[in-house]
């Protein structure tokens, strides 16, 4: 793997899979991973990883689950994305946070401290993966300053790891 450490890496039981699926369900409004798959949790640097298979779809941080971008590619979630401006791409794919002023639209469903995936507004292709420092109505204020966190994006070490 390319630069992400990786330890104590162990097989789910179907009972875990579903309780974990379960909740990535409710907040992404699509179904994920099923029993069937072999799901795997590891823990890394910064937060703990999803395997499903050999592929790295999904990460828990502060005890919270969410897909990675890979993971939203496979899934193509409609929930708690937020769309910017074809000039902050970018910035937010070399993993700058996302500021208020690049955001174009967003759910309305956010809360603040809410994972969030960032899509760009042509091609509604995500970018990363982030947590929200506002709610839903907040970001498509675009107000200035800081609007999302970004913990995982495209061609960073996370995203490298699946190649």
């Amino acid at each position: 793997m390319a630069d992400i450490r990786v330890r104590k890496r162990k097989r789910l039981r179907n009972k875990e899979v579903k309780a974990l699926a379960d909740q990535l369900e409710a907040a992404l409004g699509v179904p994920v991973f099923s029993e069937n798959e072999p799901v795997d949790r590891a823990e890394s640097t910064d937060f703990d990883l999803i395997f499903v298979g050999n592929d790295i779809l999904g990460l828990i941080k502060d005890d919270v689950p969410f897909l990675t971008v890979r993971g939203i590619l496979k899934y193509k979630p409609a929930q708690r994305f937020v769309t910017v401006d074809m000039g902050a791409v970018p910035f937010i794919t070399n993993g700058a946070d996302c500021m208020g002023p690049g955001i174009v639209d967003a759910d309305e469903n956010i809360q603040e401290g809410d994972f969030v995936w960032i899509r760009d507004m042509k091609n509604l292709v995500p970018l990363a993966v982030g947590k929200s420092l506002r709610s839903g109505a907040d970001l498509k204020a675009k107000l200035g300053g800081k609007a999302i966190l970004t913990i995982n994006n495209v061609g960073d070490k996370l995203w490298k790891a699946g190649d």
